[in-house]
Formats: C-alpha cells, sequence, structure tokens
C-alpha cells in the first residue's frame, strides 16, 4: 500500500498528516512554535522554528503509523500563505520572517498604488496590494533595514522554505505565488511589469509550477533528520487556503462555495478561468487546479476573535460552553453587536486601523450576550465575503464550513441562519494538510487529477438548514452592516 504525506507549516505549528492511496488518515501530528510581535501590529516567526517543528512532527507520524518510509509515494507541501522568507546567497536566512497577519506596510502598500495605479495591480494580481501581501513587506525591508536588503538573494514563502530545508531546491507554485502581489494570475508567471516597477530583482523569485507537480525529491540530510527516504517525491503544494479547498472537495465552478472558519475566516469559490473583481474587494488568485482560479474573501479574525473573547474577558471557559450559553441568548443578541476586526480588516474593508468593538451594551446584557455577540459579529463578517460572491454570479445556496468553528452544531446553525444557505461538513477534518496529500498523491499517480483526488475522498457528512432565527438574524446583519462606515473615522484617529 502506497502512502502520501501532507506537511503544514501553520501560523501556529507544523502539523504532519500521513494517509493511505484511499485517503484514509492514518496518523497526523502537530508541533507547535511561538508568534513573535516585537511591536504591536507586527507578527514575524523564525524560519528555523518551522522546521525544527516539521522533523519533530515528521518523525512522530513515522514512528506512531509504523510505516516503512519507502512506502511514501509523494509528500505535499502547504502552510500559511504571504509570509516574506528573505535568505542570502548561502541560503542563509537574514532576518525573522514577516507574516500574513503583520499590519506594518500600510505606507507601501500606497506607494505600490502610486507607482502601478491601483486598477492595473488589480487587473495584474487579482487584488489590491494589502497590508498582509508579500510585495509591501519586501519595499518595507528595503526601506528600513538596508543591510538586509544589501544581502538578499532569495525570496520564498513559508512553506518554500521548508521545501528549501526538505530538497534543497528553490521553488514555488502559482498557487501560494498569487498571494505576494508579484505573480500575474491571468498568465500564472511572475509580472515583469510590477518587478520593474518596484525595482524587485527577477533573480531573487523562485521558478514556478502548478500544485501537483513534482520538483526535487527528499535529500539525504533532510532523510536523516525527518526519518524521511531519500528521493521520496516533493509536489510543489499549495498555500493553506487553495490546499484547504481541495480538501473540502472545492475544485472548480460546479463545487459549493466554501467558509474556513478558524483563526482567520475565509470565504472561498473556485472559478473556471480567472475572475477578477474590479473593485479588488474580492480578490482573484491562480488554484491548487491547474488552469483553475478562485475568488477570495479574508477575515482576519475569525475563531481568531472567539478565542481572544475566552482568553481575555472569560479565562479558562469550554469552548463548549460557550457556545452552548450563546445558544440560549436570542438572536440579535437583544441589540448587542460586535465588530470582529481586532487585527485590522481585510474583506470587505481593507483597513488596518480597523478596530473590534461591542456596540450597544446596556444593563440588560450579560456575559452570554457577549459570547453570542462575538460569535454572530464573525459570522456577519462572512457574510459579507458571501455577498460579495453573490454580487459576482457566484451561487451560495449551499456552503461548505470547515476549520475550528464548524466543529460547533451552535454554529453551524446561526452559520445556516446568517447566510441564509444549507451549511455542510465533509467527512475530513484535516484541512490543509489533507489537500498537500492528494495533491502529492496526484503528482505520485495515485490520482489522475486533483478534481478526481477530491471527488473520491471527500463527502459531505452533515447538513444544517436555515431555522427560526433567519430572520432576526437578517435584521441584525442589517444593523451590523452599518457598525463599520459609522466608526471608521474614529478607529483612524484611535489608531494615530
Amino acid at each position: 500500500m502506497a502512502h502520501l504525506l501532507g506537511i503544514d507549516v501553520g501560523t501556529g505549528g507544523s502539523k504532519a498528516l500521513l494517509i493511505d492511496d484511499a485517503g484514509t488518515v492514518v496518523a497526523s501530528a502537530t508541533t507547535e512554535y511561538p508568534l513573535l510581535t516585537p511591536r504591536p501590529q507586527w507578527a514575524e516567526q523564525d524560519p528555523a522554528a518551522w522546521w525544527s517543528a516539521t522533523v519533530a512532527s515528521t518523525r512522530r507520524v513515522l514512528d506512531e503509523s509504523g510505516i516503512d518510509p519507502a512506502s511514501i509515494a509523494g509528500i505535499g507541501l502547504t502552510g500559511q500563505m504571504h509570509g516574506l522568507v528573505l535568505l542570502d546567497a548561502s541560503g542563509g536566512v537574514l532576518r525573522p520572517a514577516i507574516l500574513w497577519n503583520d499590519q506594518r506596510t500600510a505606507a507601501q502598500c500606497r506607494a505600490i498604488h502610486a507607482r502601478l495605479g491601483e486598477d492595473a495591480v488589480i487587473r495584474i494580481t487579482g487584488k489590491p496590494a494589502l497590508t498582509g501581501f508579500t510585495a509591501p513587506k519586501l519595499l518595507w525591508v528595503r526601506e528600513h533595514e538596508p543591510q538586509v536588503w544589501a544581502a538578499a538573494a532569495q525570496i520564498l514563502l513559508p512553506k518554500d522554505y521548508v521545501r528549501f530545508r526538505l530538497t534543497g531546491e528553490f521553488l514555488m507554485d502559482v498557487a501560494d505565488g498569487s498571494g505576494t502581489s508579484l505573480l500575474d494570475v491571468n498568465t500564472r508567471a511572475w509580472s515583469d511589469e510590477i518587478l520593474d516597477a518596484l525595482e524587485i530583482p527577477h533573480a531573487w523569485l523562485p521558478p514556478l509550477a502548478e500544485s501537483a507537480v513534482a520538483g526535487a525529491p527528499v535529500h539525504a540530510d533532510a532523510g536523516r533528520q525527518t526519518g524521511l527516504a531519500p528521493g521520496t517525491p516533493v509536489v510543489a503544494g499549495a498555500g493553506d487556503q487553495a490546499a484547504q479547498a481541495v480538501g473540502c472537495g472545492i475544485v472548480d465552478a460546479r463545487s459549493p462555495v466554501s467558509v474556513t472558519l478558524g483563526t482567520s475566516g475565509v470565504v472561498f469559490a473556485a472559478t473556471d478561468g480567472c475572475r477578477v473583481d474590479p473593485t479588488g474587494a474580492l480578490h482573484a488568485f491562480c488554484h491548487a487546479v491547474p488552469g483553475a482560479c478562485h475568488l477570495m474573501g479574508v477575515m482576519l479574525s475569525a475563531g481568531g476573535s472567539f478565542k481572544w473573547y475566552r482568553d481575555t474577558l472569560r479565562p479558562g471557559a469550554d469552548y463548549d460552553a460557550l457556545t452552548s450559553e450563546a445558544n440560549a441568548v436570542p438572536a440579535g443578541c437583544e441589540g448587542l453587536a460586535f465588530l470582529p476586526y481586532l487585527t485590522g480588516e481585510r474583506t470587505p474593508h481593507p483597513d488596518p486601523d480597523a478596530r473590534g468593538a461591542f456596540v450597544g451594551l446596556t444593563l440588560r446584557h450579560g456575559p452570554a450576550h457577549l459570547t453570542r455577540a462575538v460569535m454572530e459579529g464573525v459570522t456577519f463578517g462572512l457574510r459579507d465575503g458571501l455577498e460579495l460572491m453573490r454580487g459576482m454570479g457566484v451561487g451560495a445556496t449551499r456552503v461548505r464550513v470547515s476549520g475550528g468553528g464548524a466543529a460547533s452544531s451552535v454554529w453551524r446553525q446561526m452559520m445556516a441562519d446568517v447566510f441564509e444557505a444549507e451549511v455542510a461538513t465533509v467527512n475530513v477534518t484535516e484541512g490543509a494538510a489533507y489537500g498537500a496529500a492528494l495533491l502529492a498523491g496526484v503528482g505520485a499517480g495515485v490520482w489522475a487529477d486533483v478534481a478526481g483526488a477530491a471527488r473520491s475522498t471527500v463527502v459531505e457528512s452533515d447538513v444544517t438548514a436555515p431555522g427560526a432565527n433567519a430572520k432576526a438574524s437578517a435584521h441584525a446583519y442589517e444593523a451590523f452592516r452599518g457598525l463599520y462606515p459609522a466608526l471608521a473615522s474614529s478607529f483612524r484617529r484611535l489608531g494615530g
């Protein structure tokens, strides 16, 4: 029996997931590492921590499964998107990686739009330049750390640094590359126009490949460290959102829309060919399926808002207990609303100065109201993304949900009521790592193509329809939509 390994270099830890050639999960292990916040709104990590965690997780999976490493037919990589890894000419890391949720680059985003024109940036890359993306981080390093810039020779994304440590190869897939603000999503190639305008050396960027294409194999030193067999093929892989979509069966325009409720929140729709939202409100990326693209809206603090609430205001509380108490509060929280913009926002409000807020507090409101308000605020923010999808002609009568929040039946019912759509879960809960393993299987010839791999392994397991709270939820959502415009100028003053 052949096996496949998916490695997910996440924000909180590195996960190794082993499946067999029927798509059954054999073993899984995650090793955590810290998030570095040296200044407010900064987010960094040490790439060496990613590699150490990947080694530990891989060894645990091999030990727990007891399989022969030679039975692994292929390895797929996925991970957090947009993070800037800068290497010198010898492959050494020059500074901590600047991550997707770092907000330091607002001035550099404005500079990119001023130099190229925002319309041109959207036309080429499928979205405006935003603080989370890679290109603004490069400009920030050039302006603030000239000694690092002078020593730089290679740009990588997080999972591709792990690939470099596994194989010695510099390579990036087009799906993850779409989040750099340097790739032309229409041609699936690096944009000479943008690179030249921003004066970024072309030689710093790695070659590109489609997600299921095999690159260099595991080399001997990495094999000794991880326990993997040298020579095992490693496919290009994909950023976590495209890999998550593959792992949920969202592979073409016939697939449902998906919502991922993790630390961030993502609304995702696969499209046949590239469809760019000219307003830039929704973001177009190349998909992990060759020739396909996807539209995506991202909330920066979805499940992260709920975790912040639990850790800050209800320390030690059990998540299930919190959602249970929220279920006893009427939809709309009797006039209480929560804005989930704790780390700024991306969709539909591309605003690093946006802030979180409880609005409408009265003496009537207690802890259970606060809990439900946070859950509703996150769900309303996700509906903002769904409404943008619907405005682009994407059908959203059925939504596949995944991520930690989707494990809650209370939250799934809330999503069905707020989305005004059926909400379905799938049989696989391993997310992006599972998608990466499927991509490895395609590269290894276990499945003929990405769509076939997903359809042979992923099936819906539960469906929740809108219920009695749908009308009240719709009323509360309309009130929520007015809050950010009313408070935006105050957020800017507070942030200044």
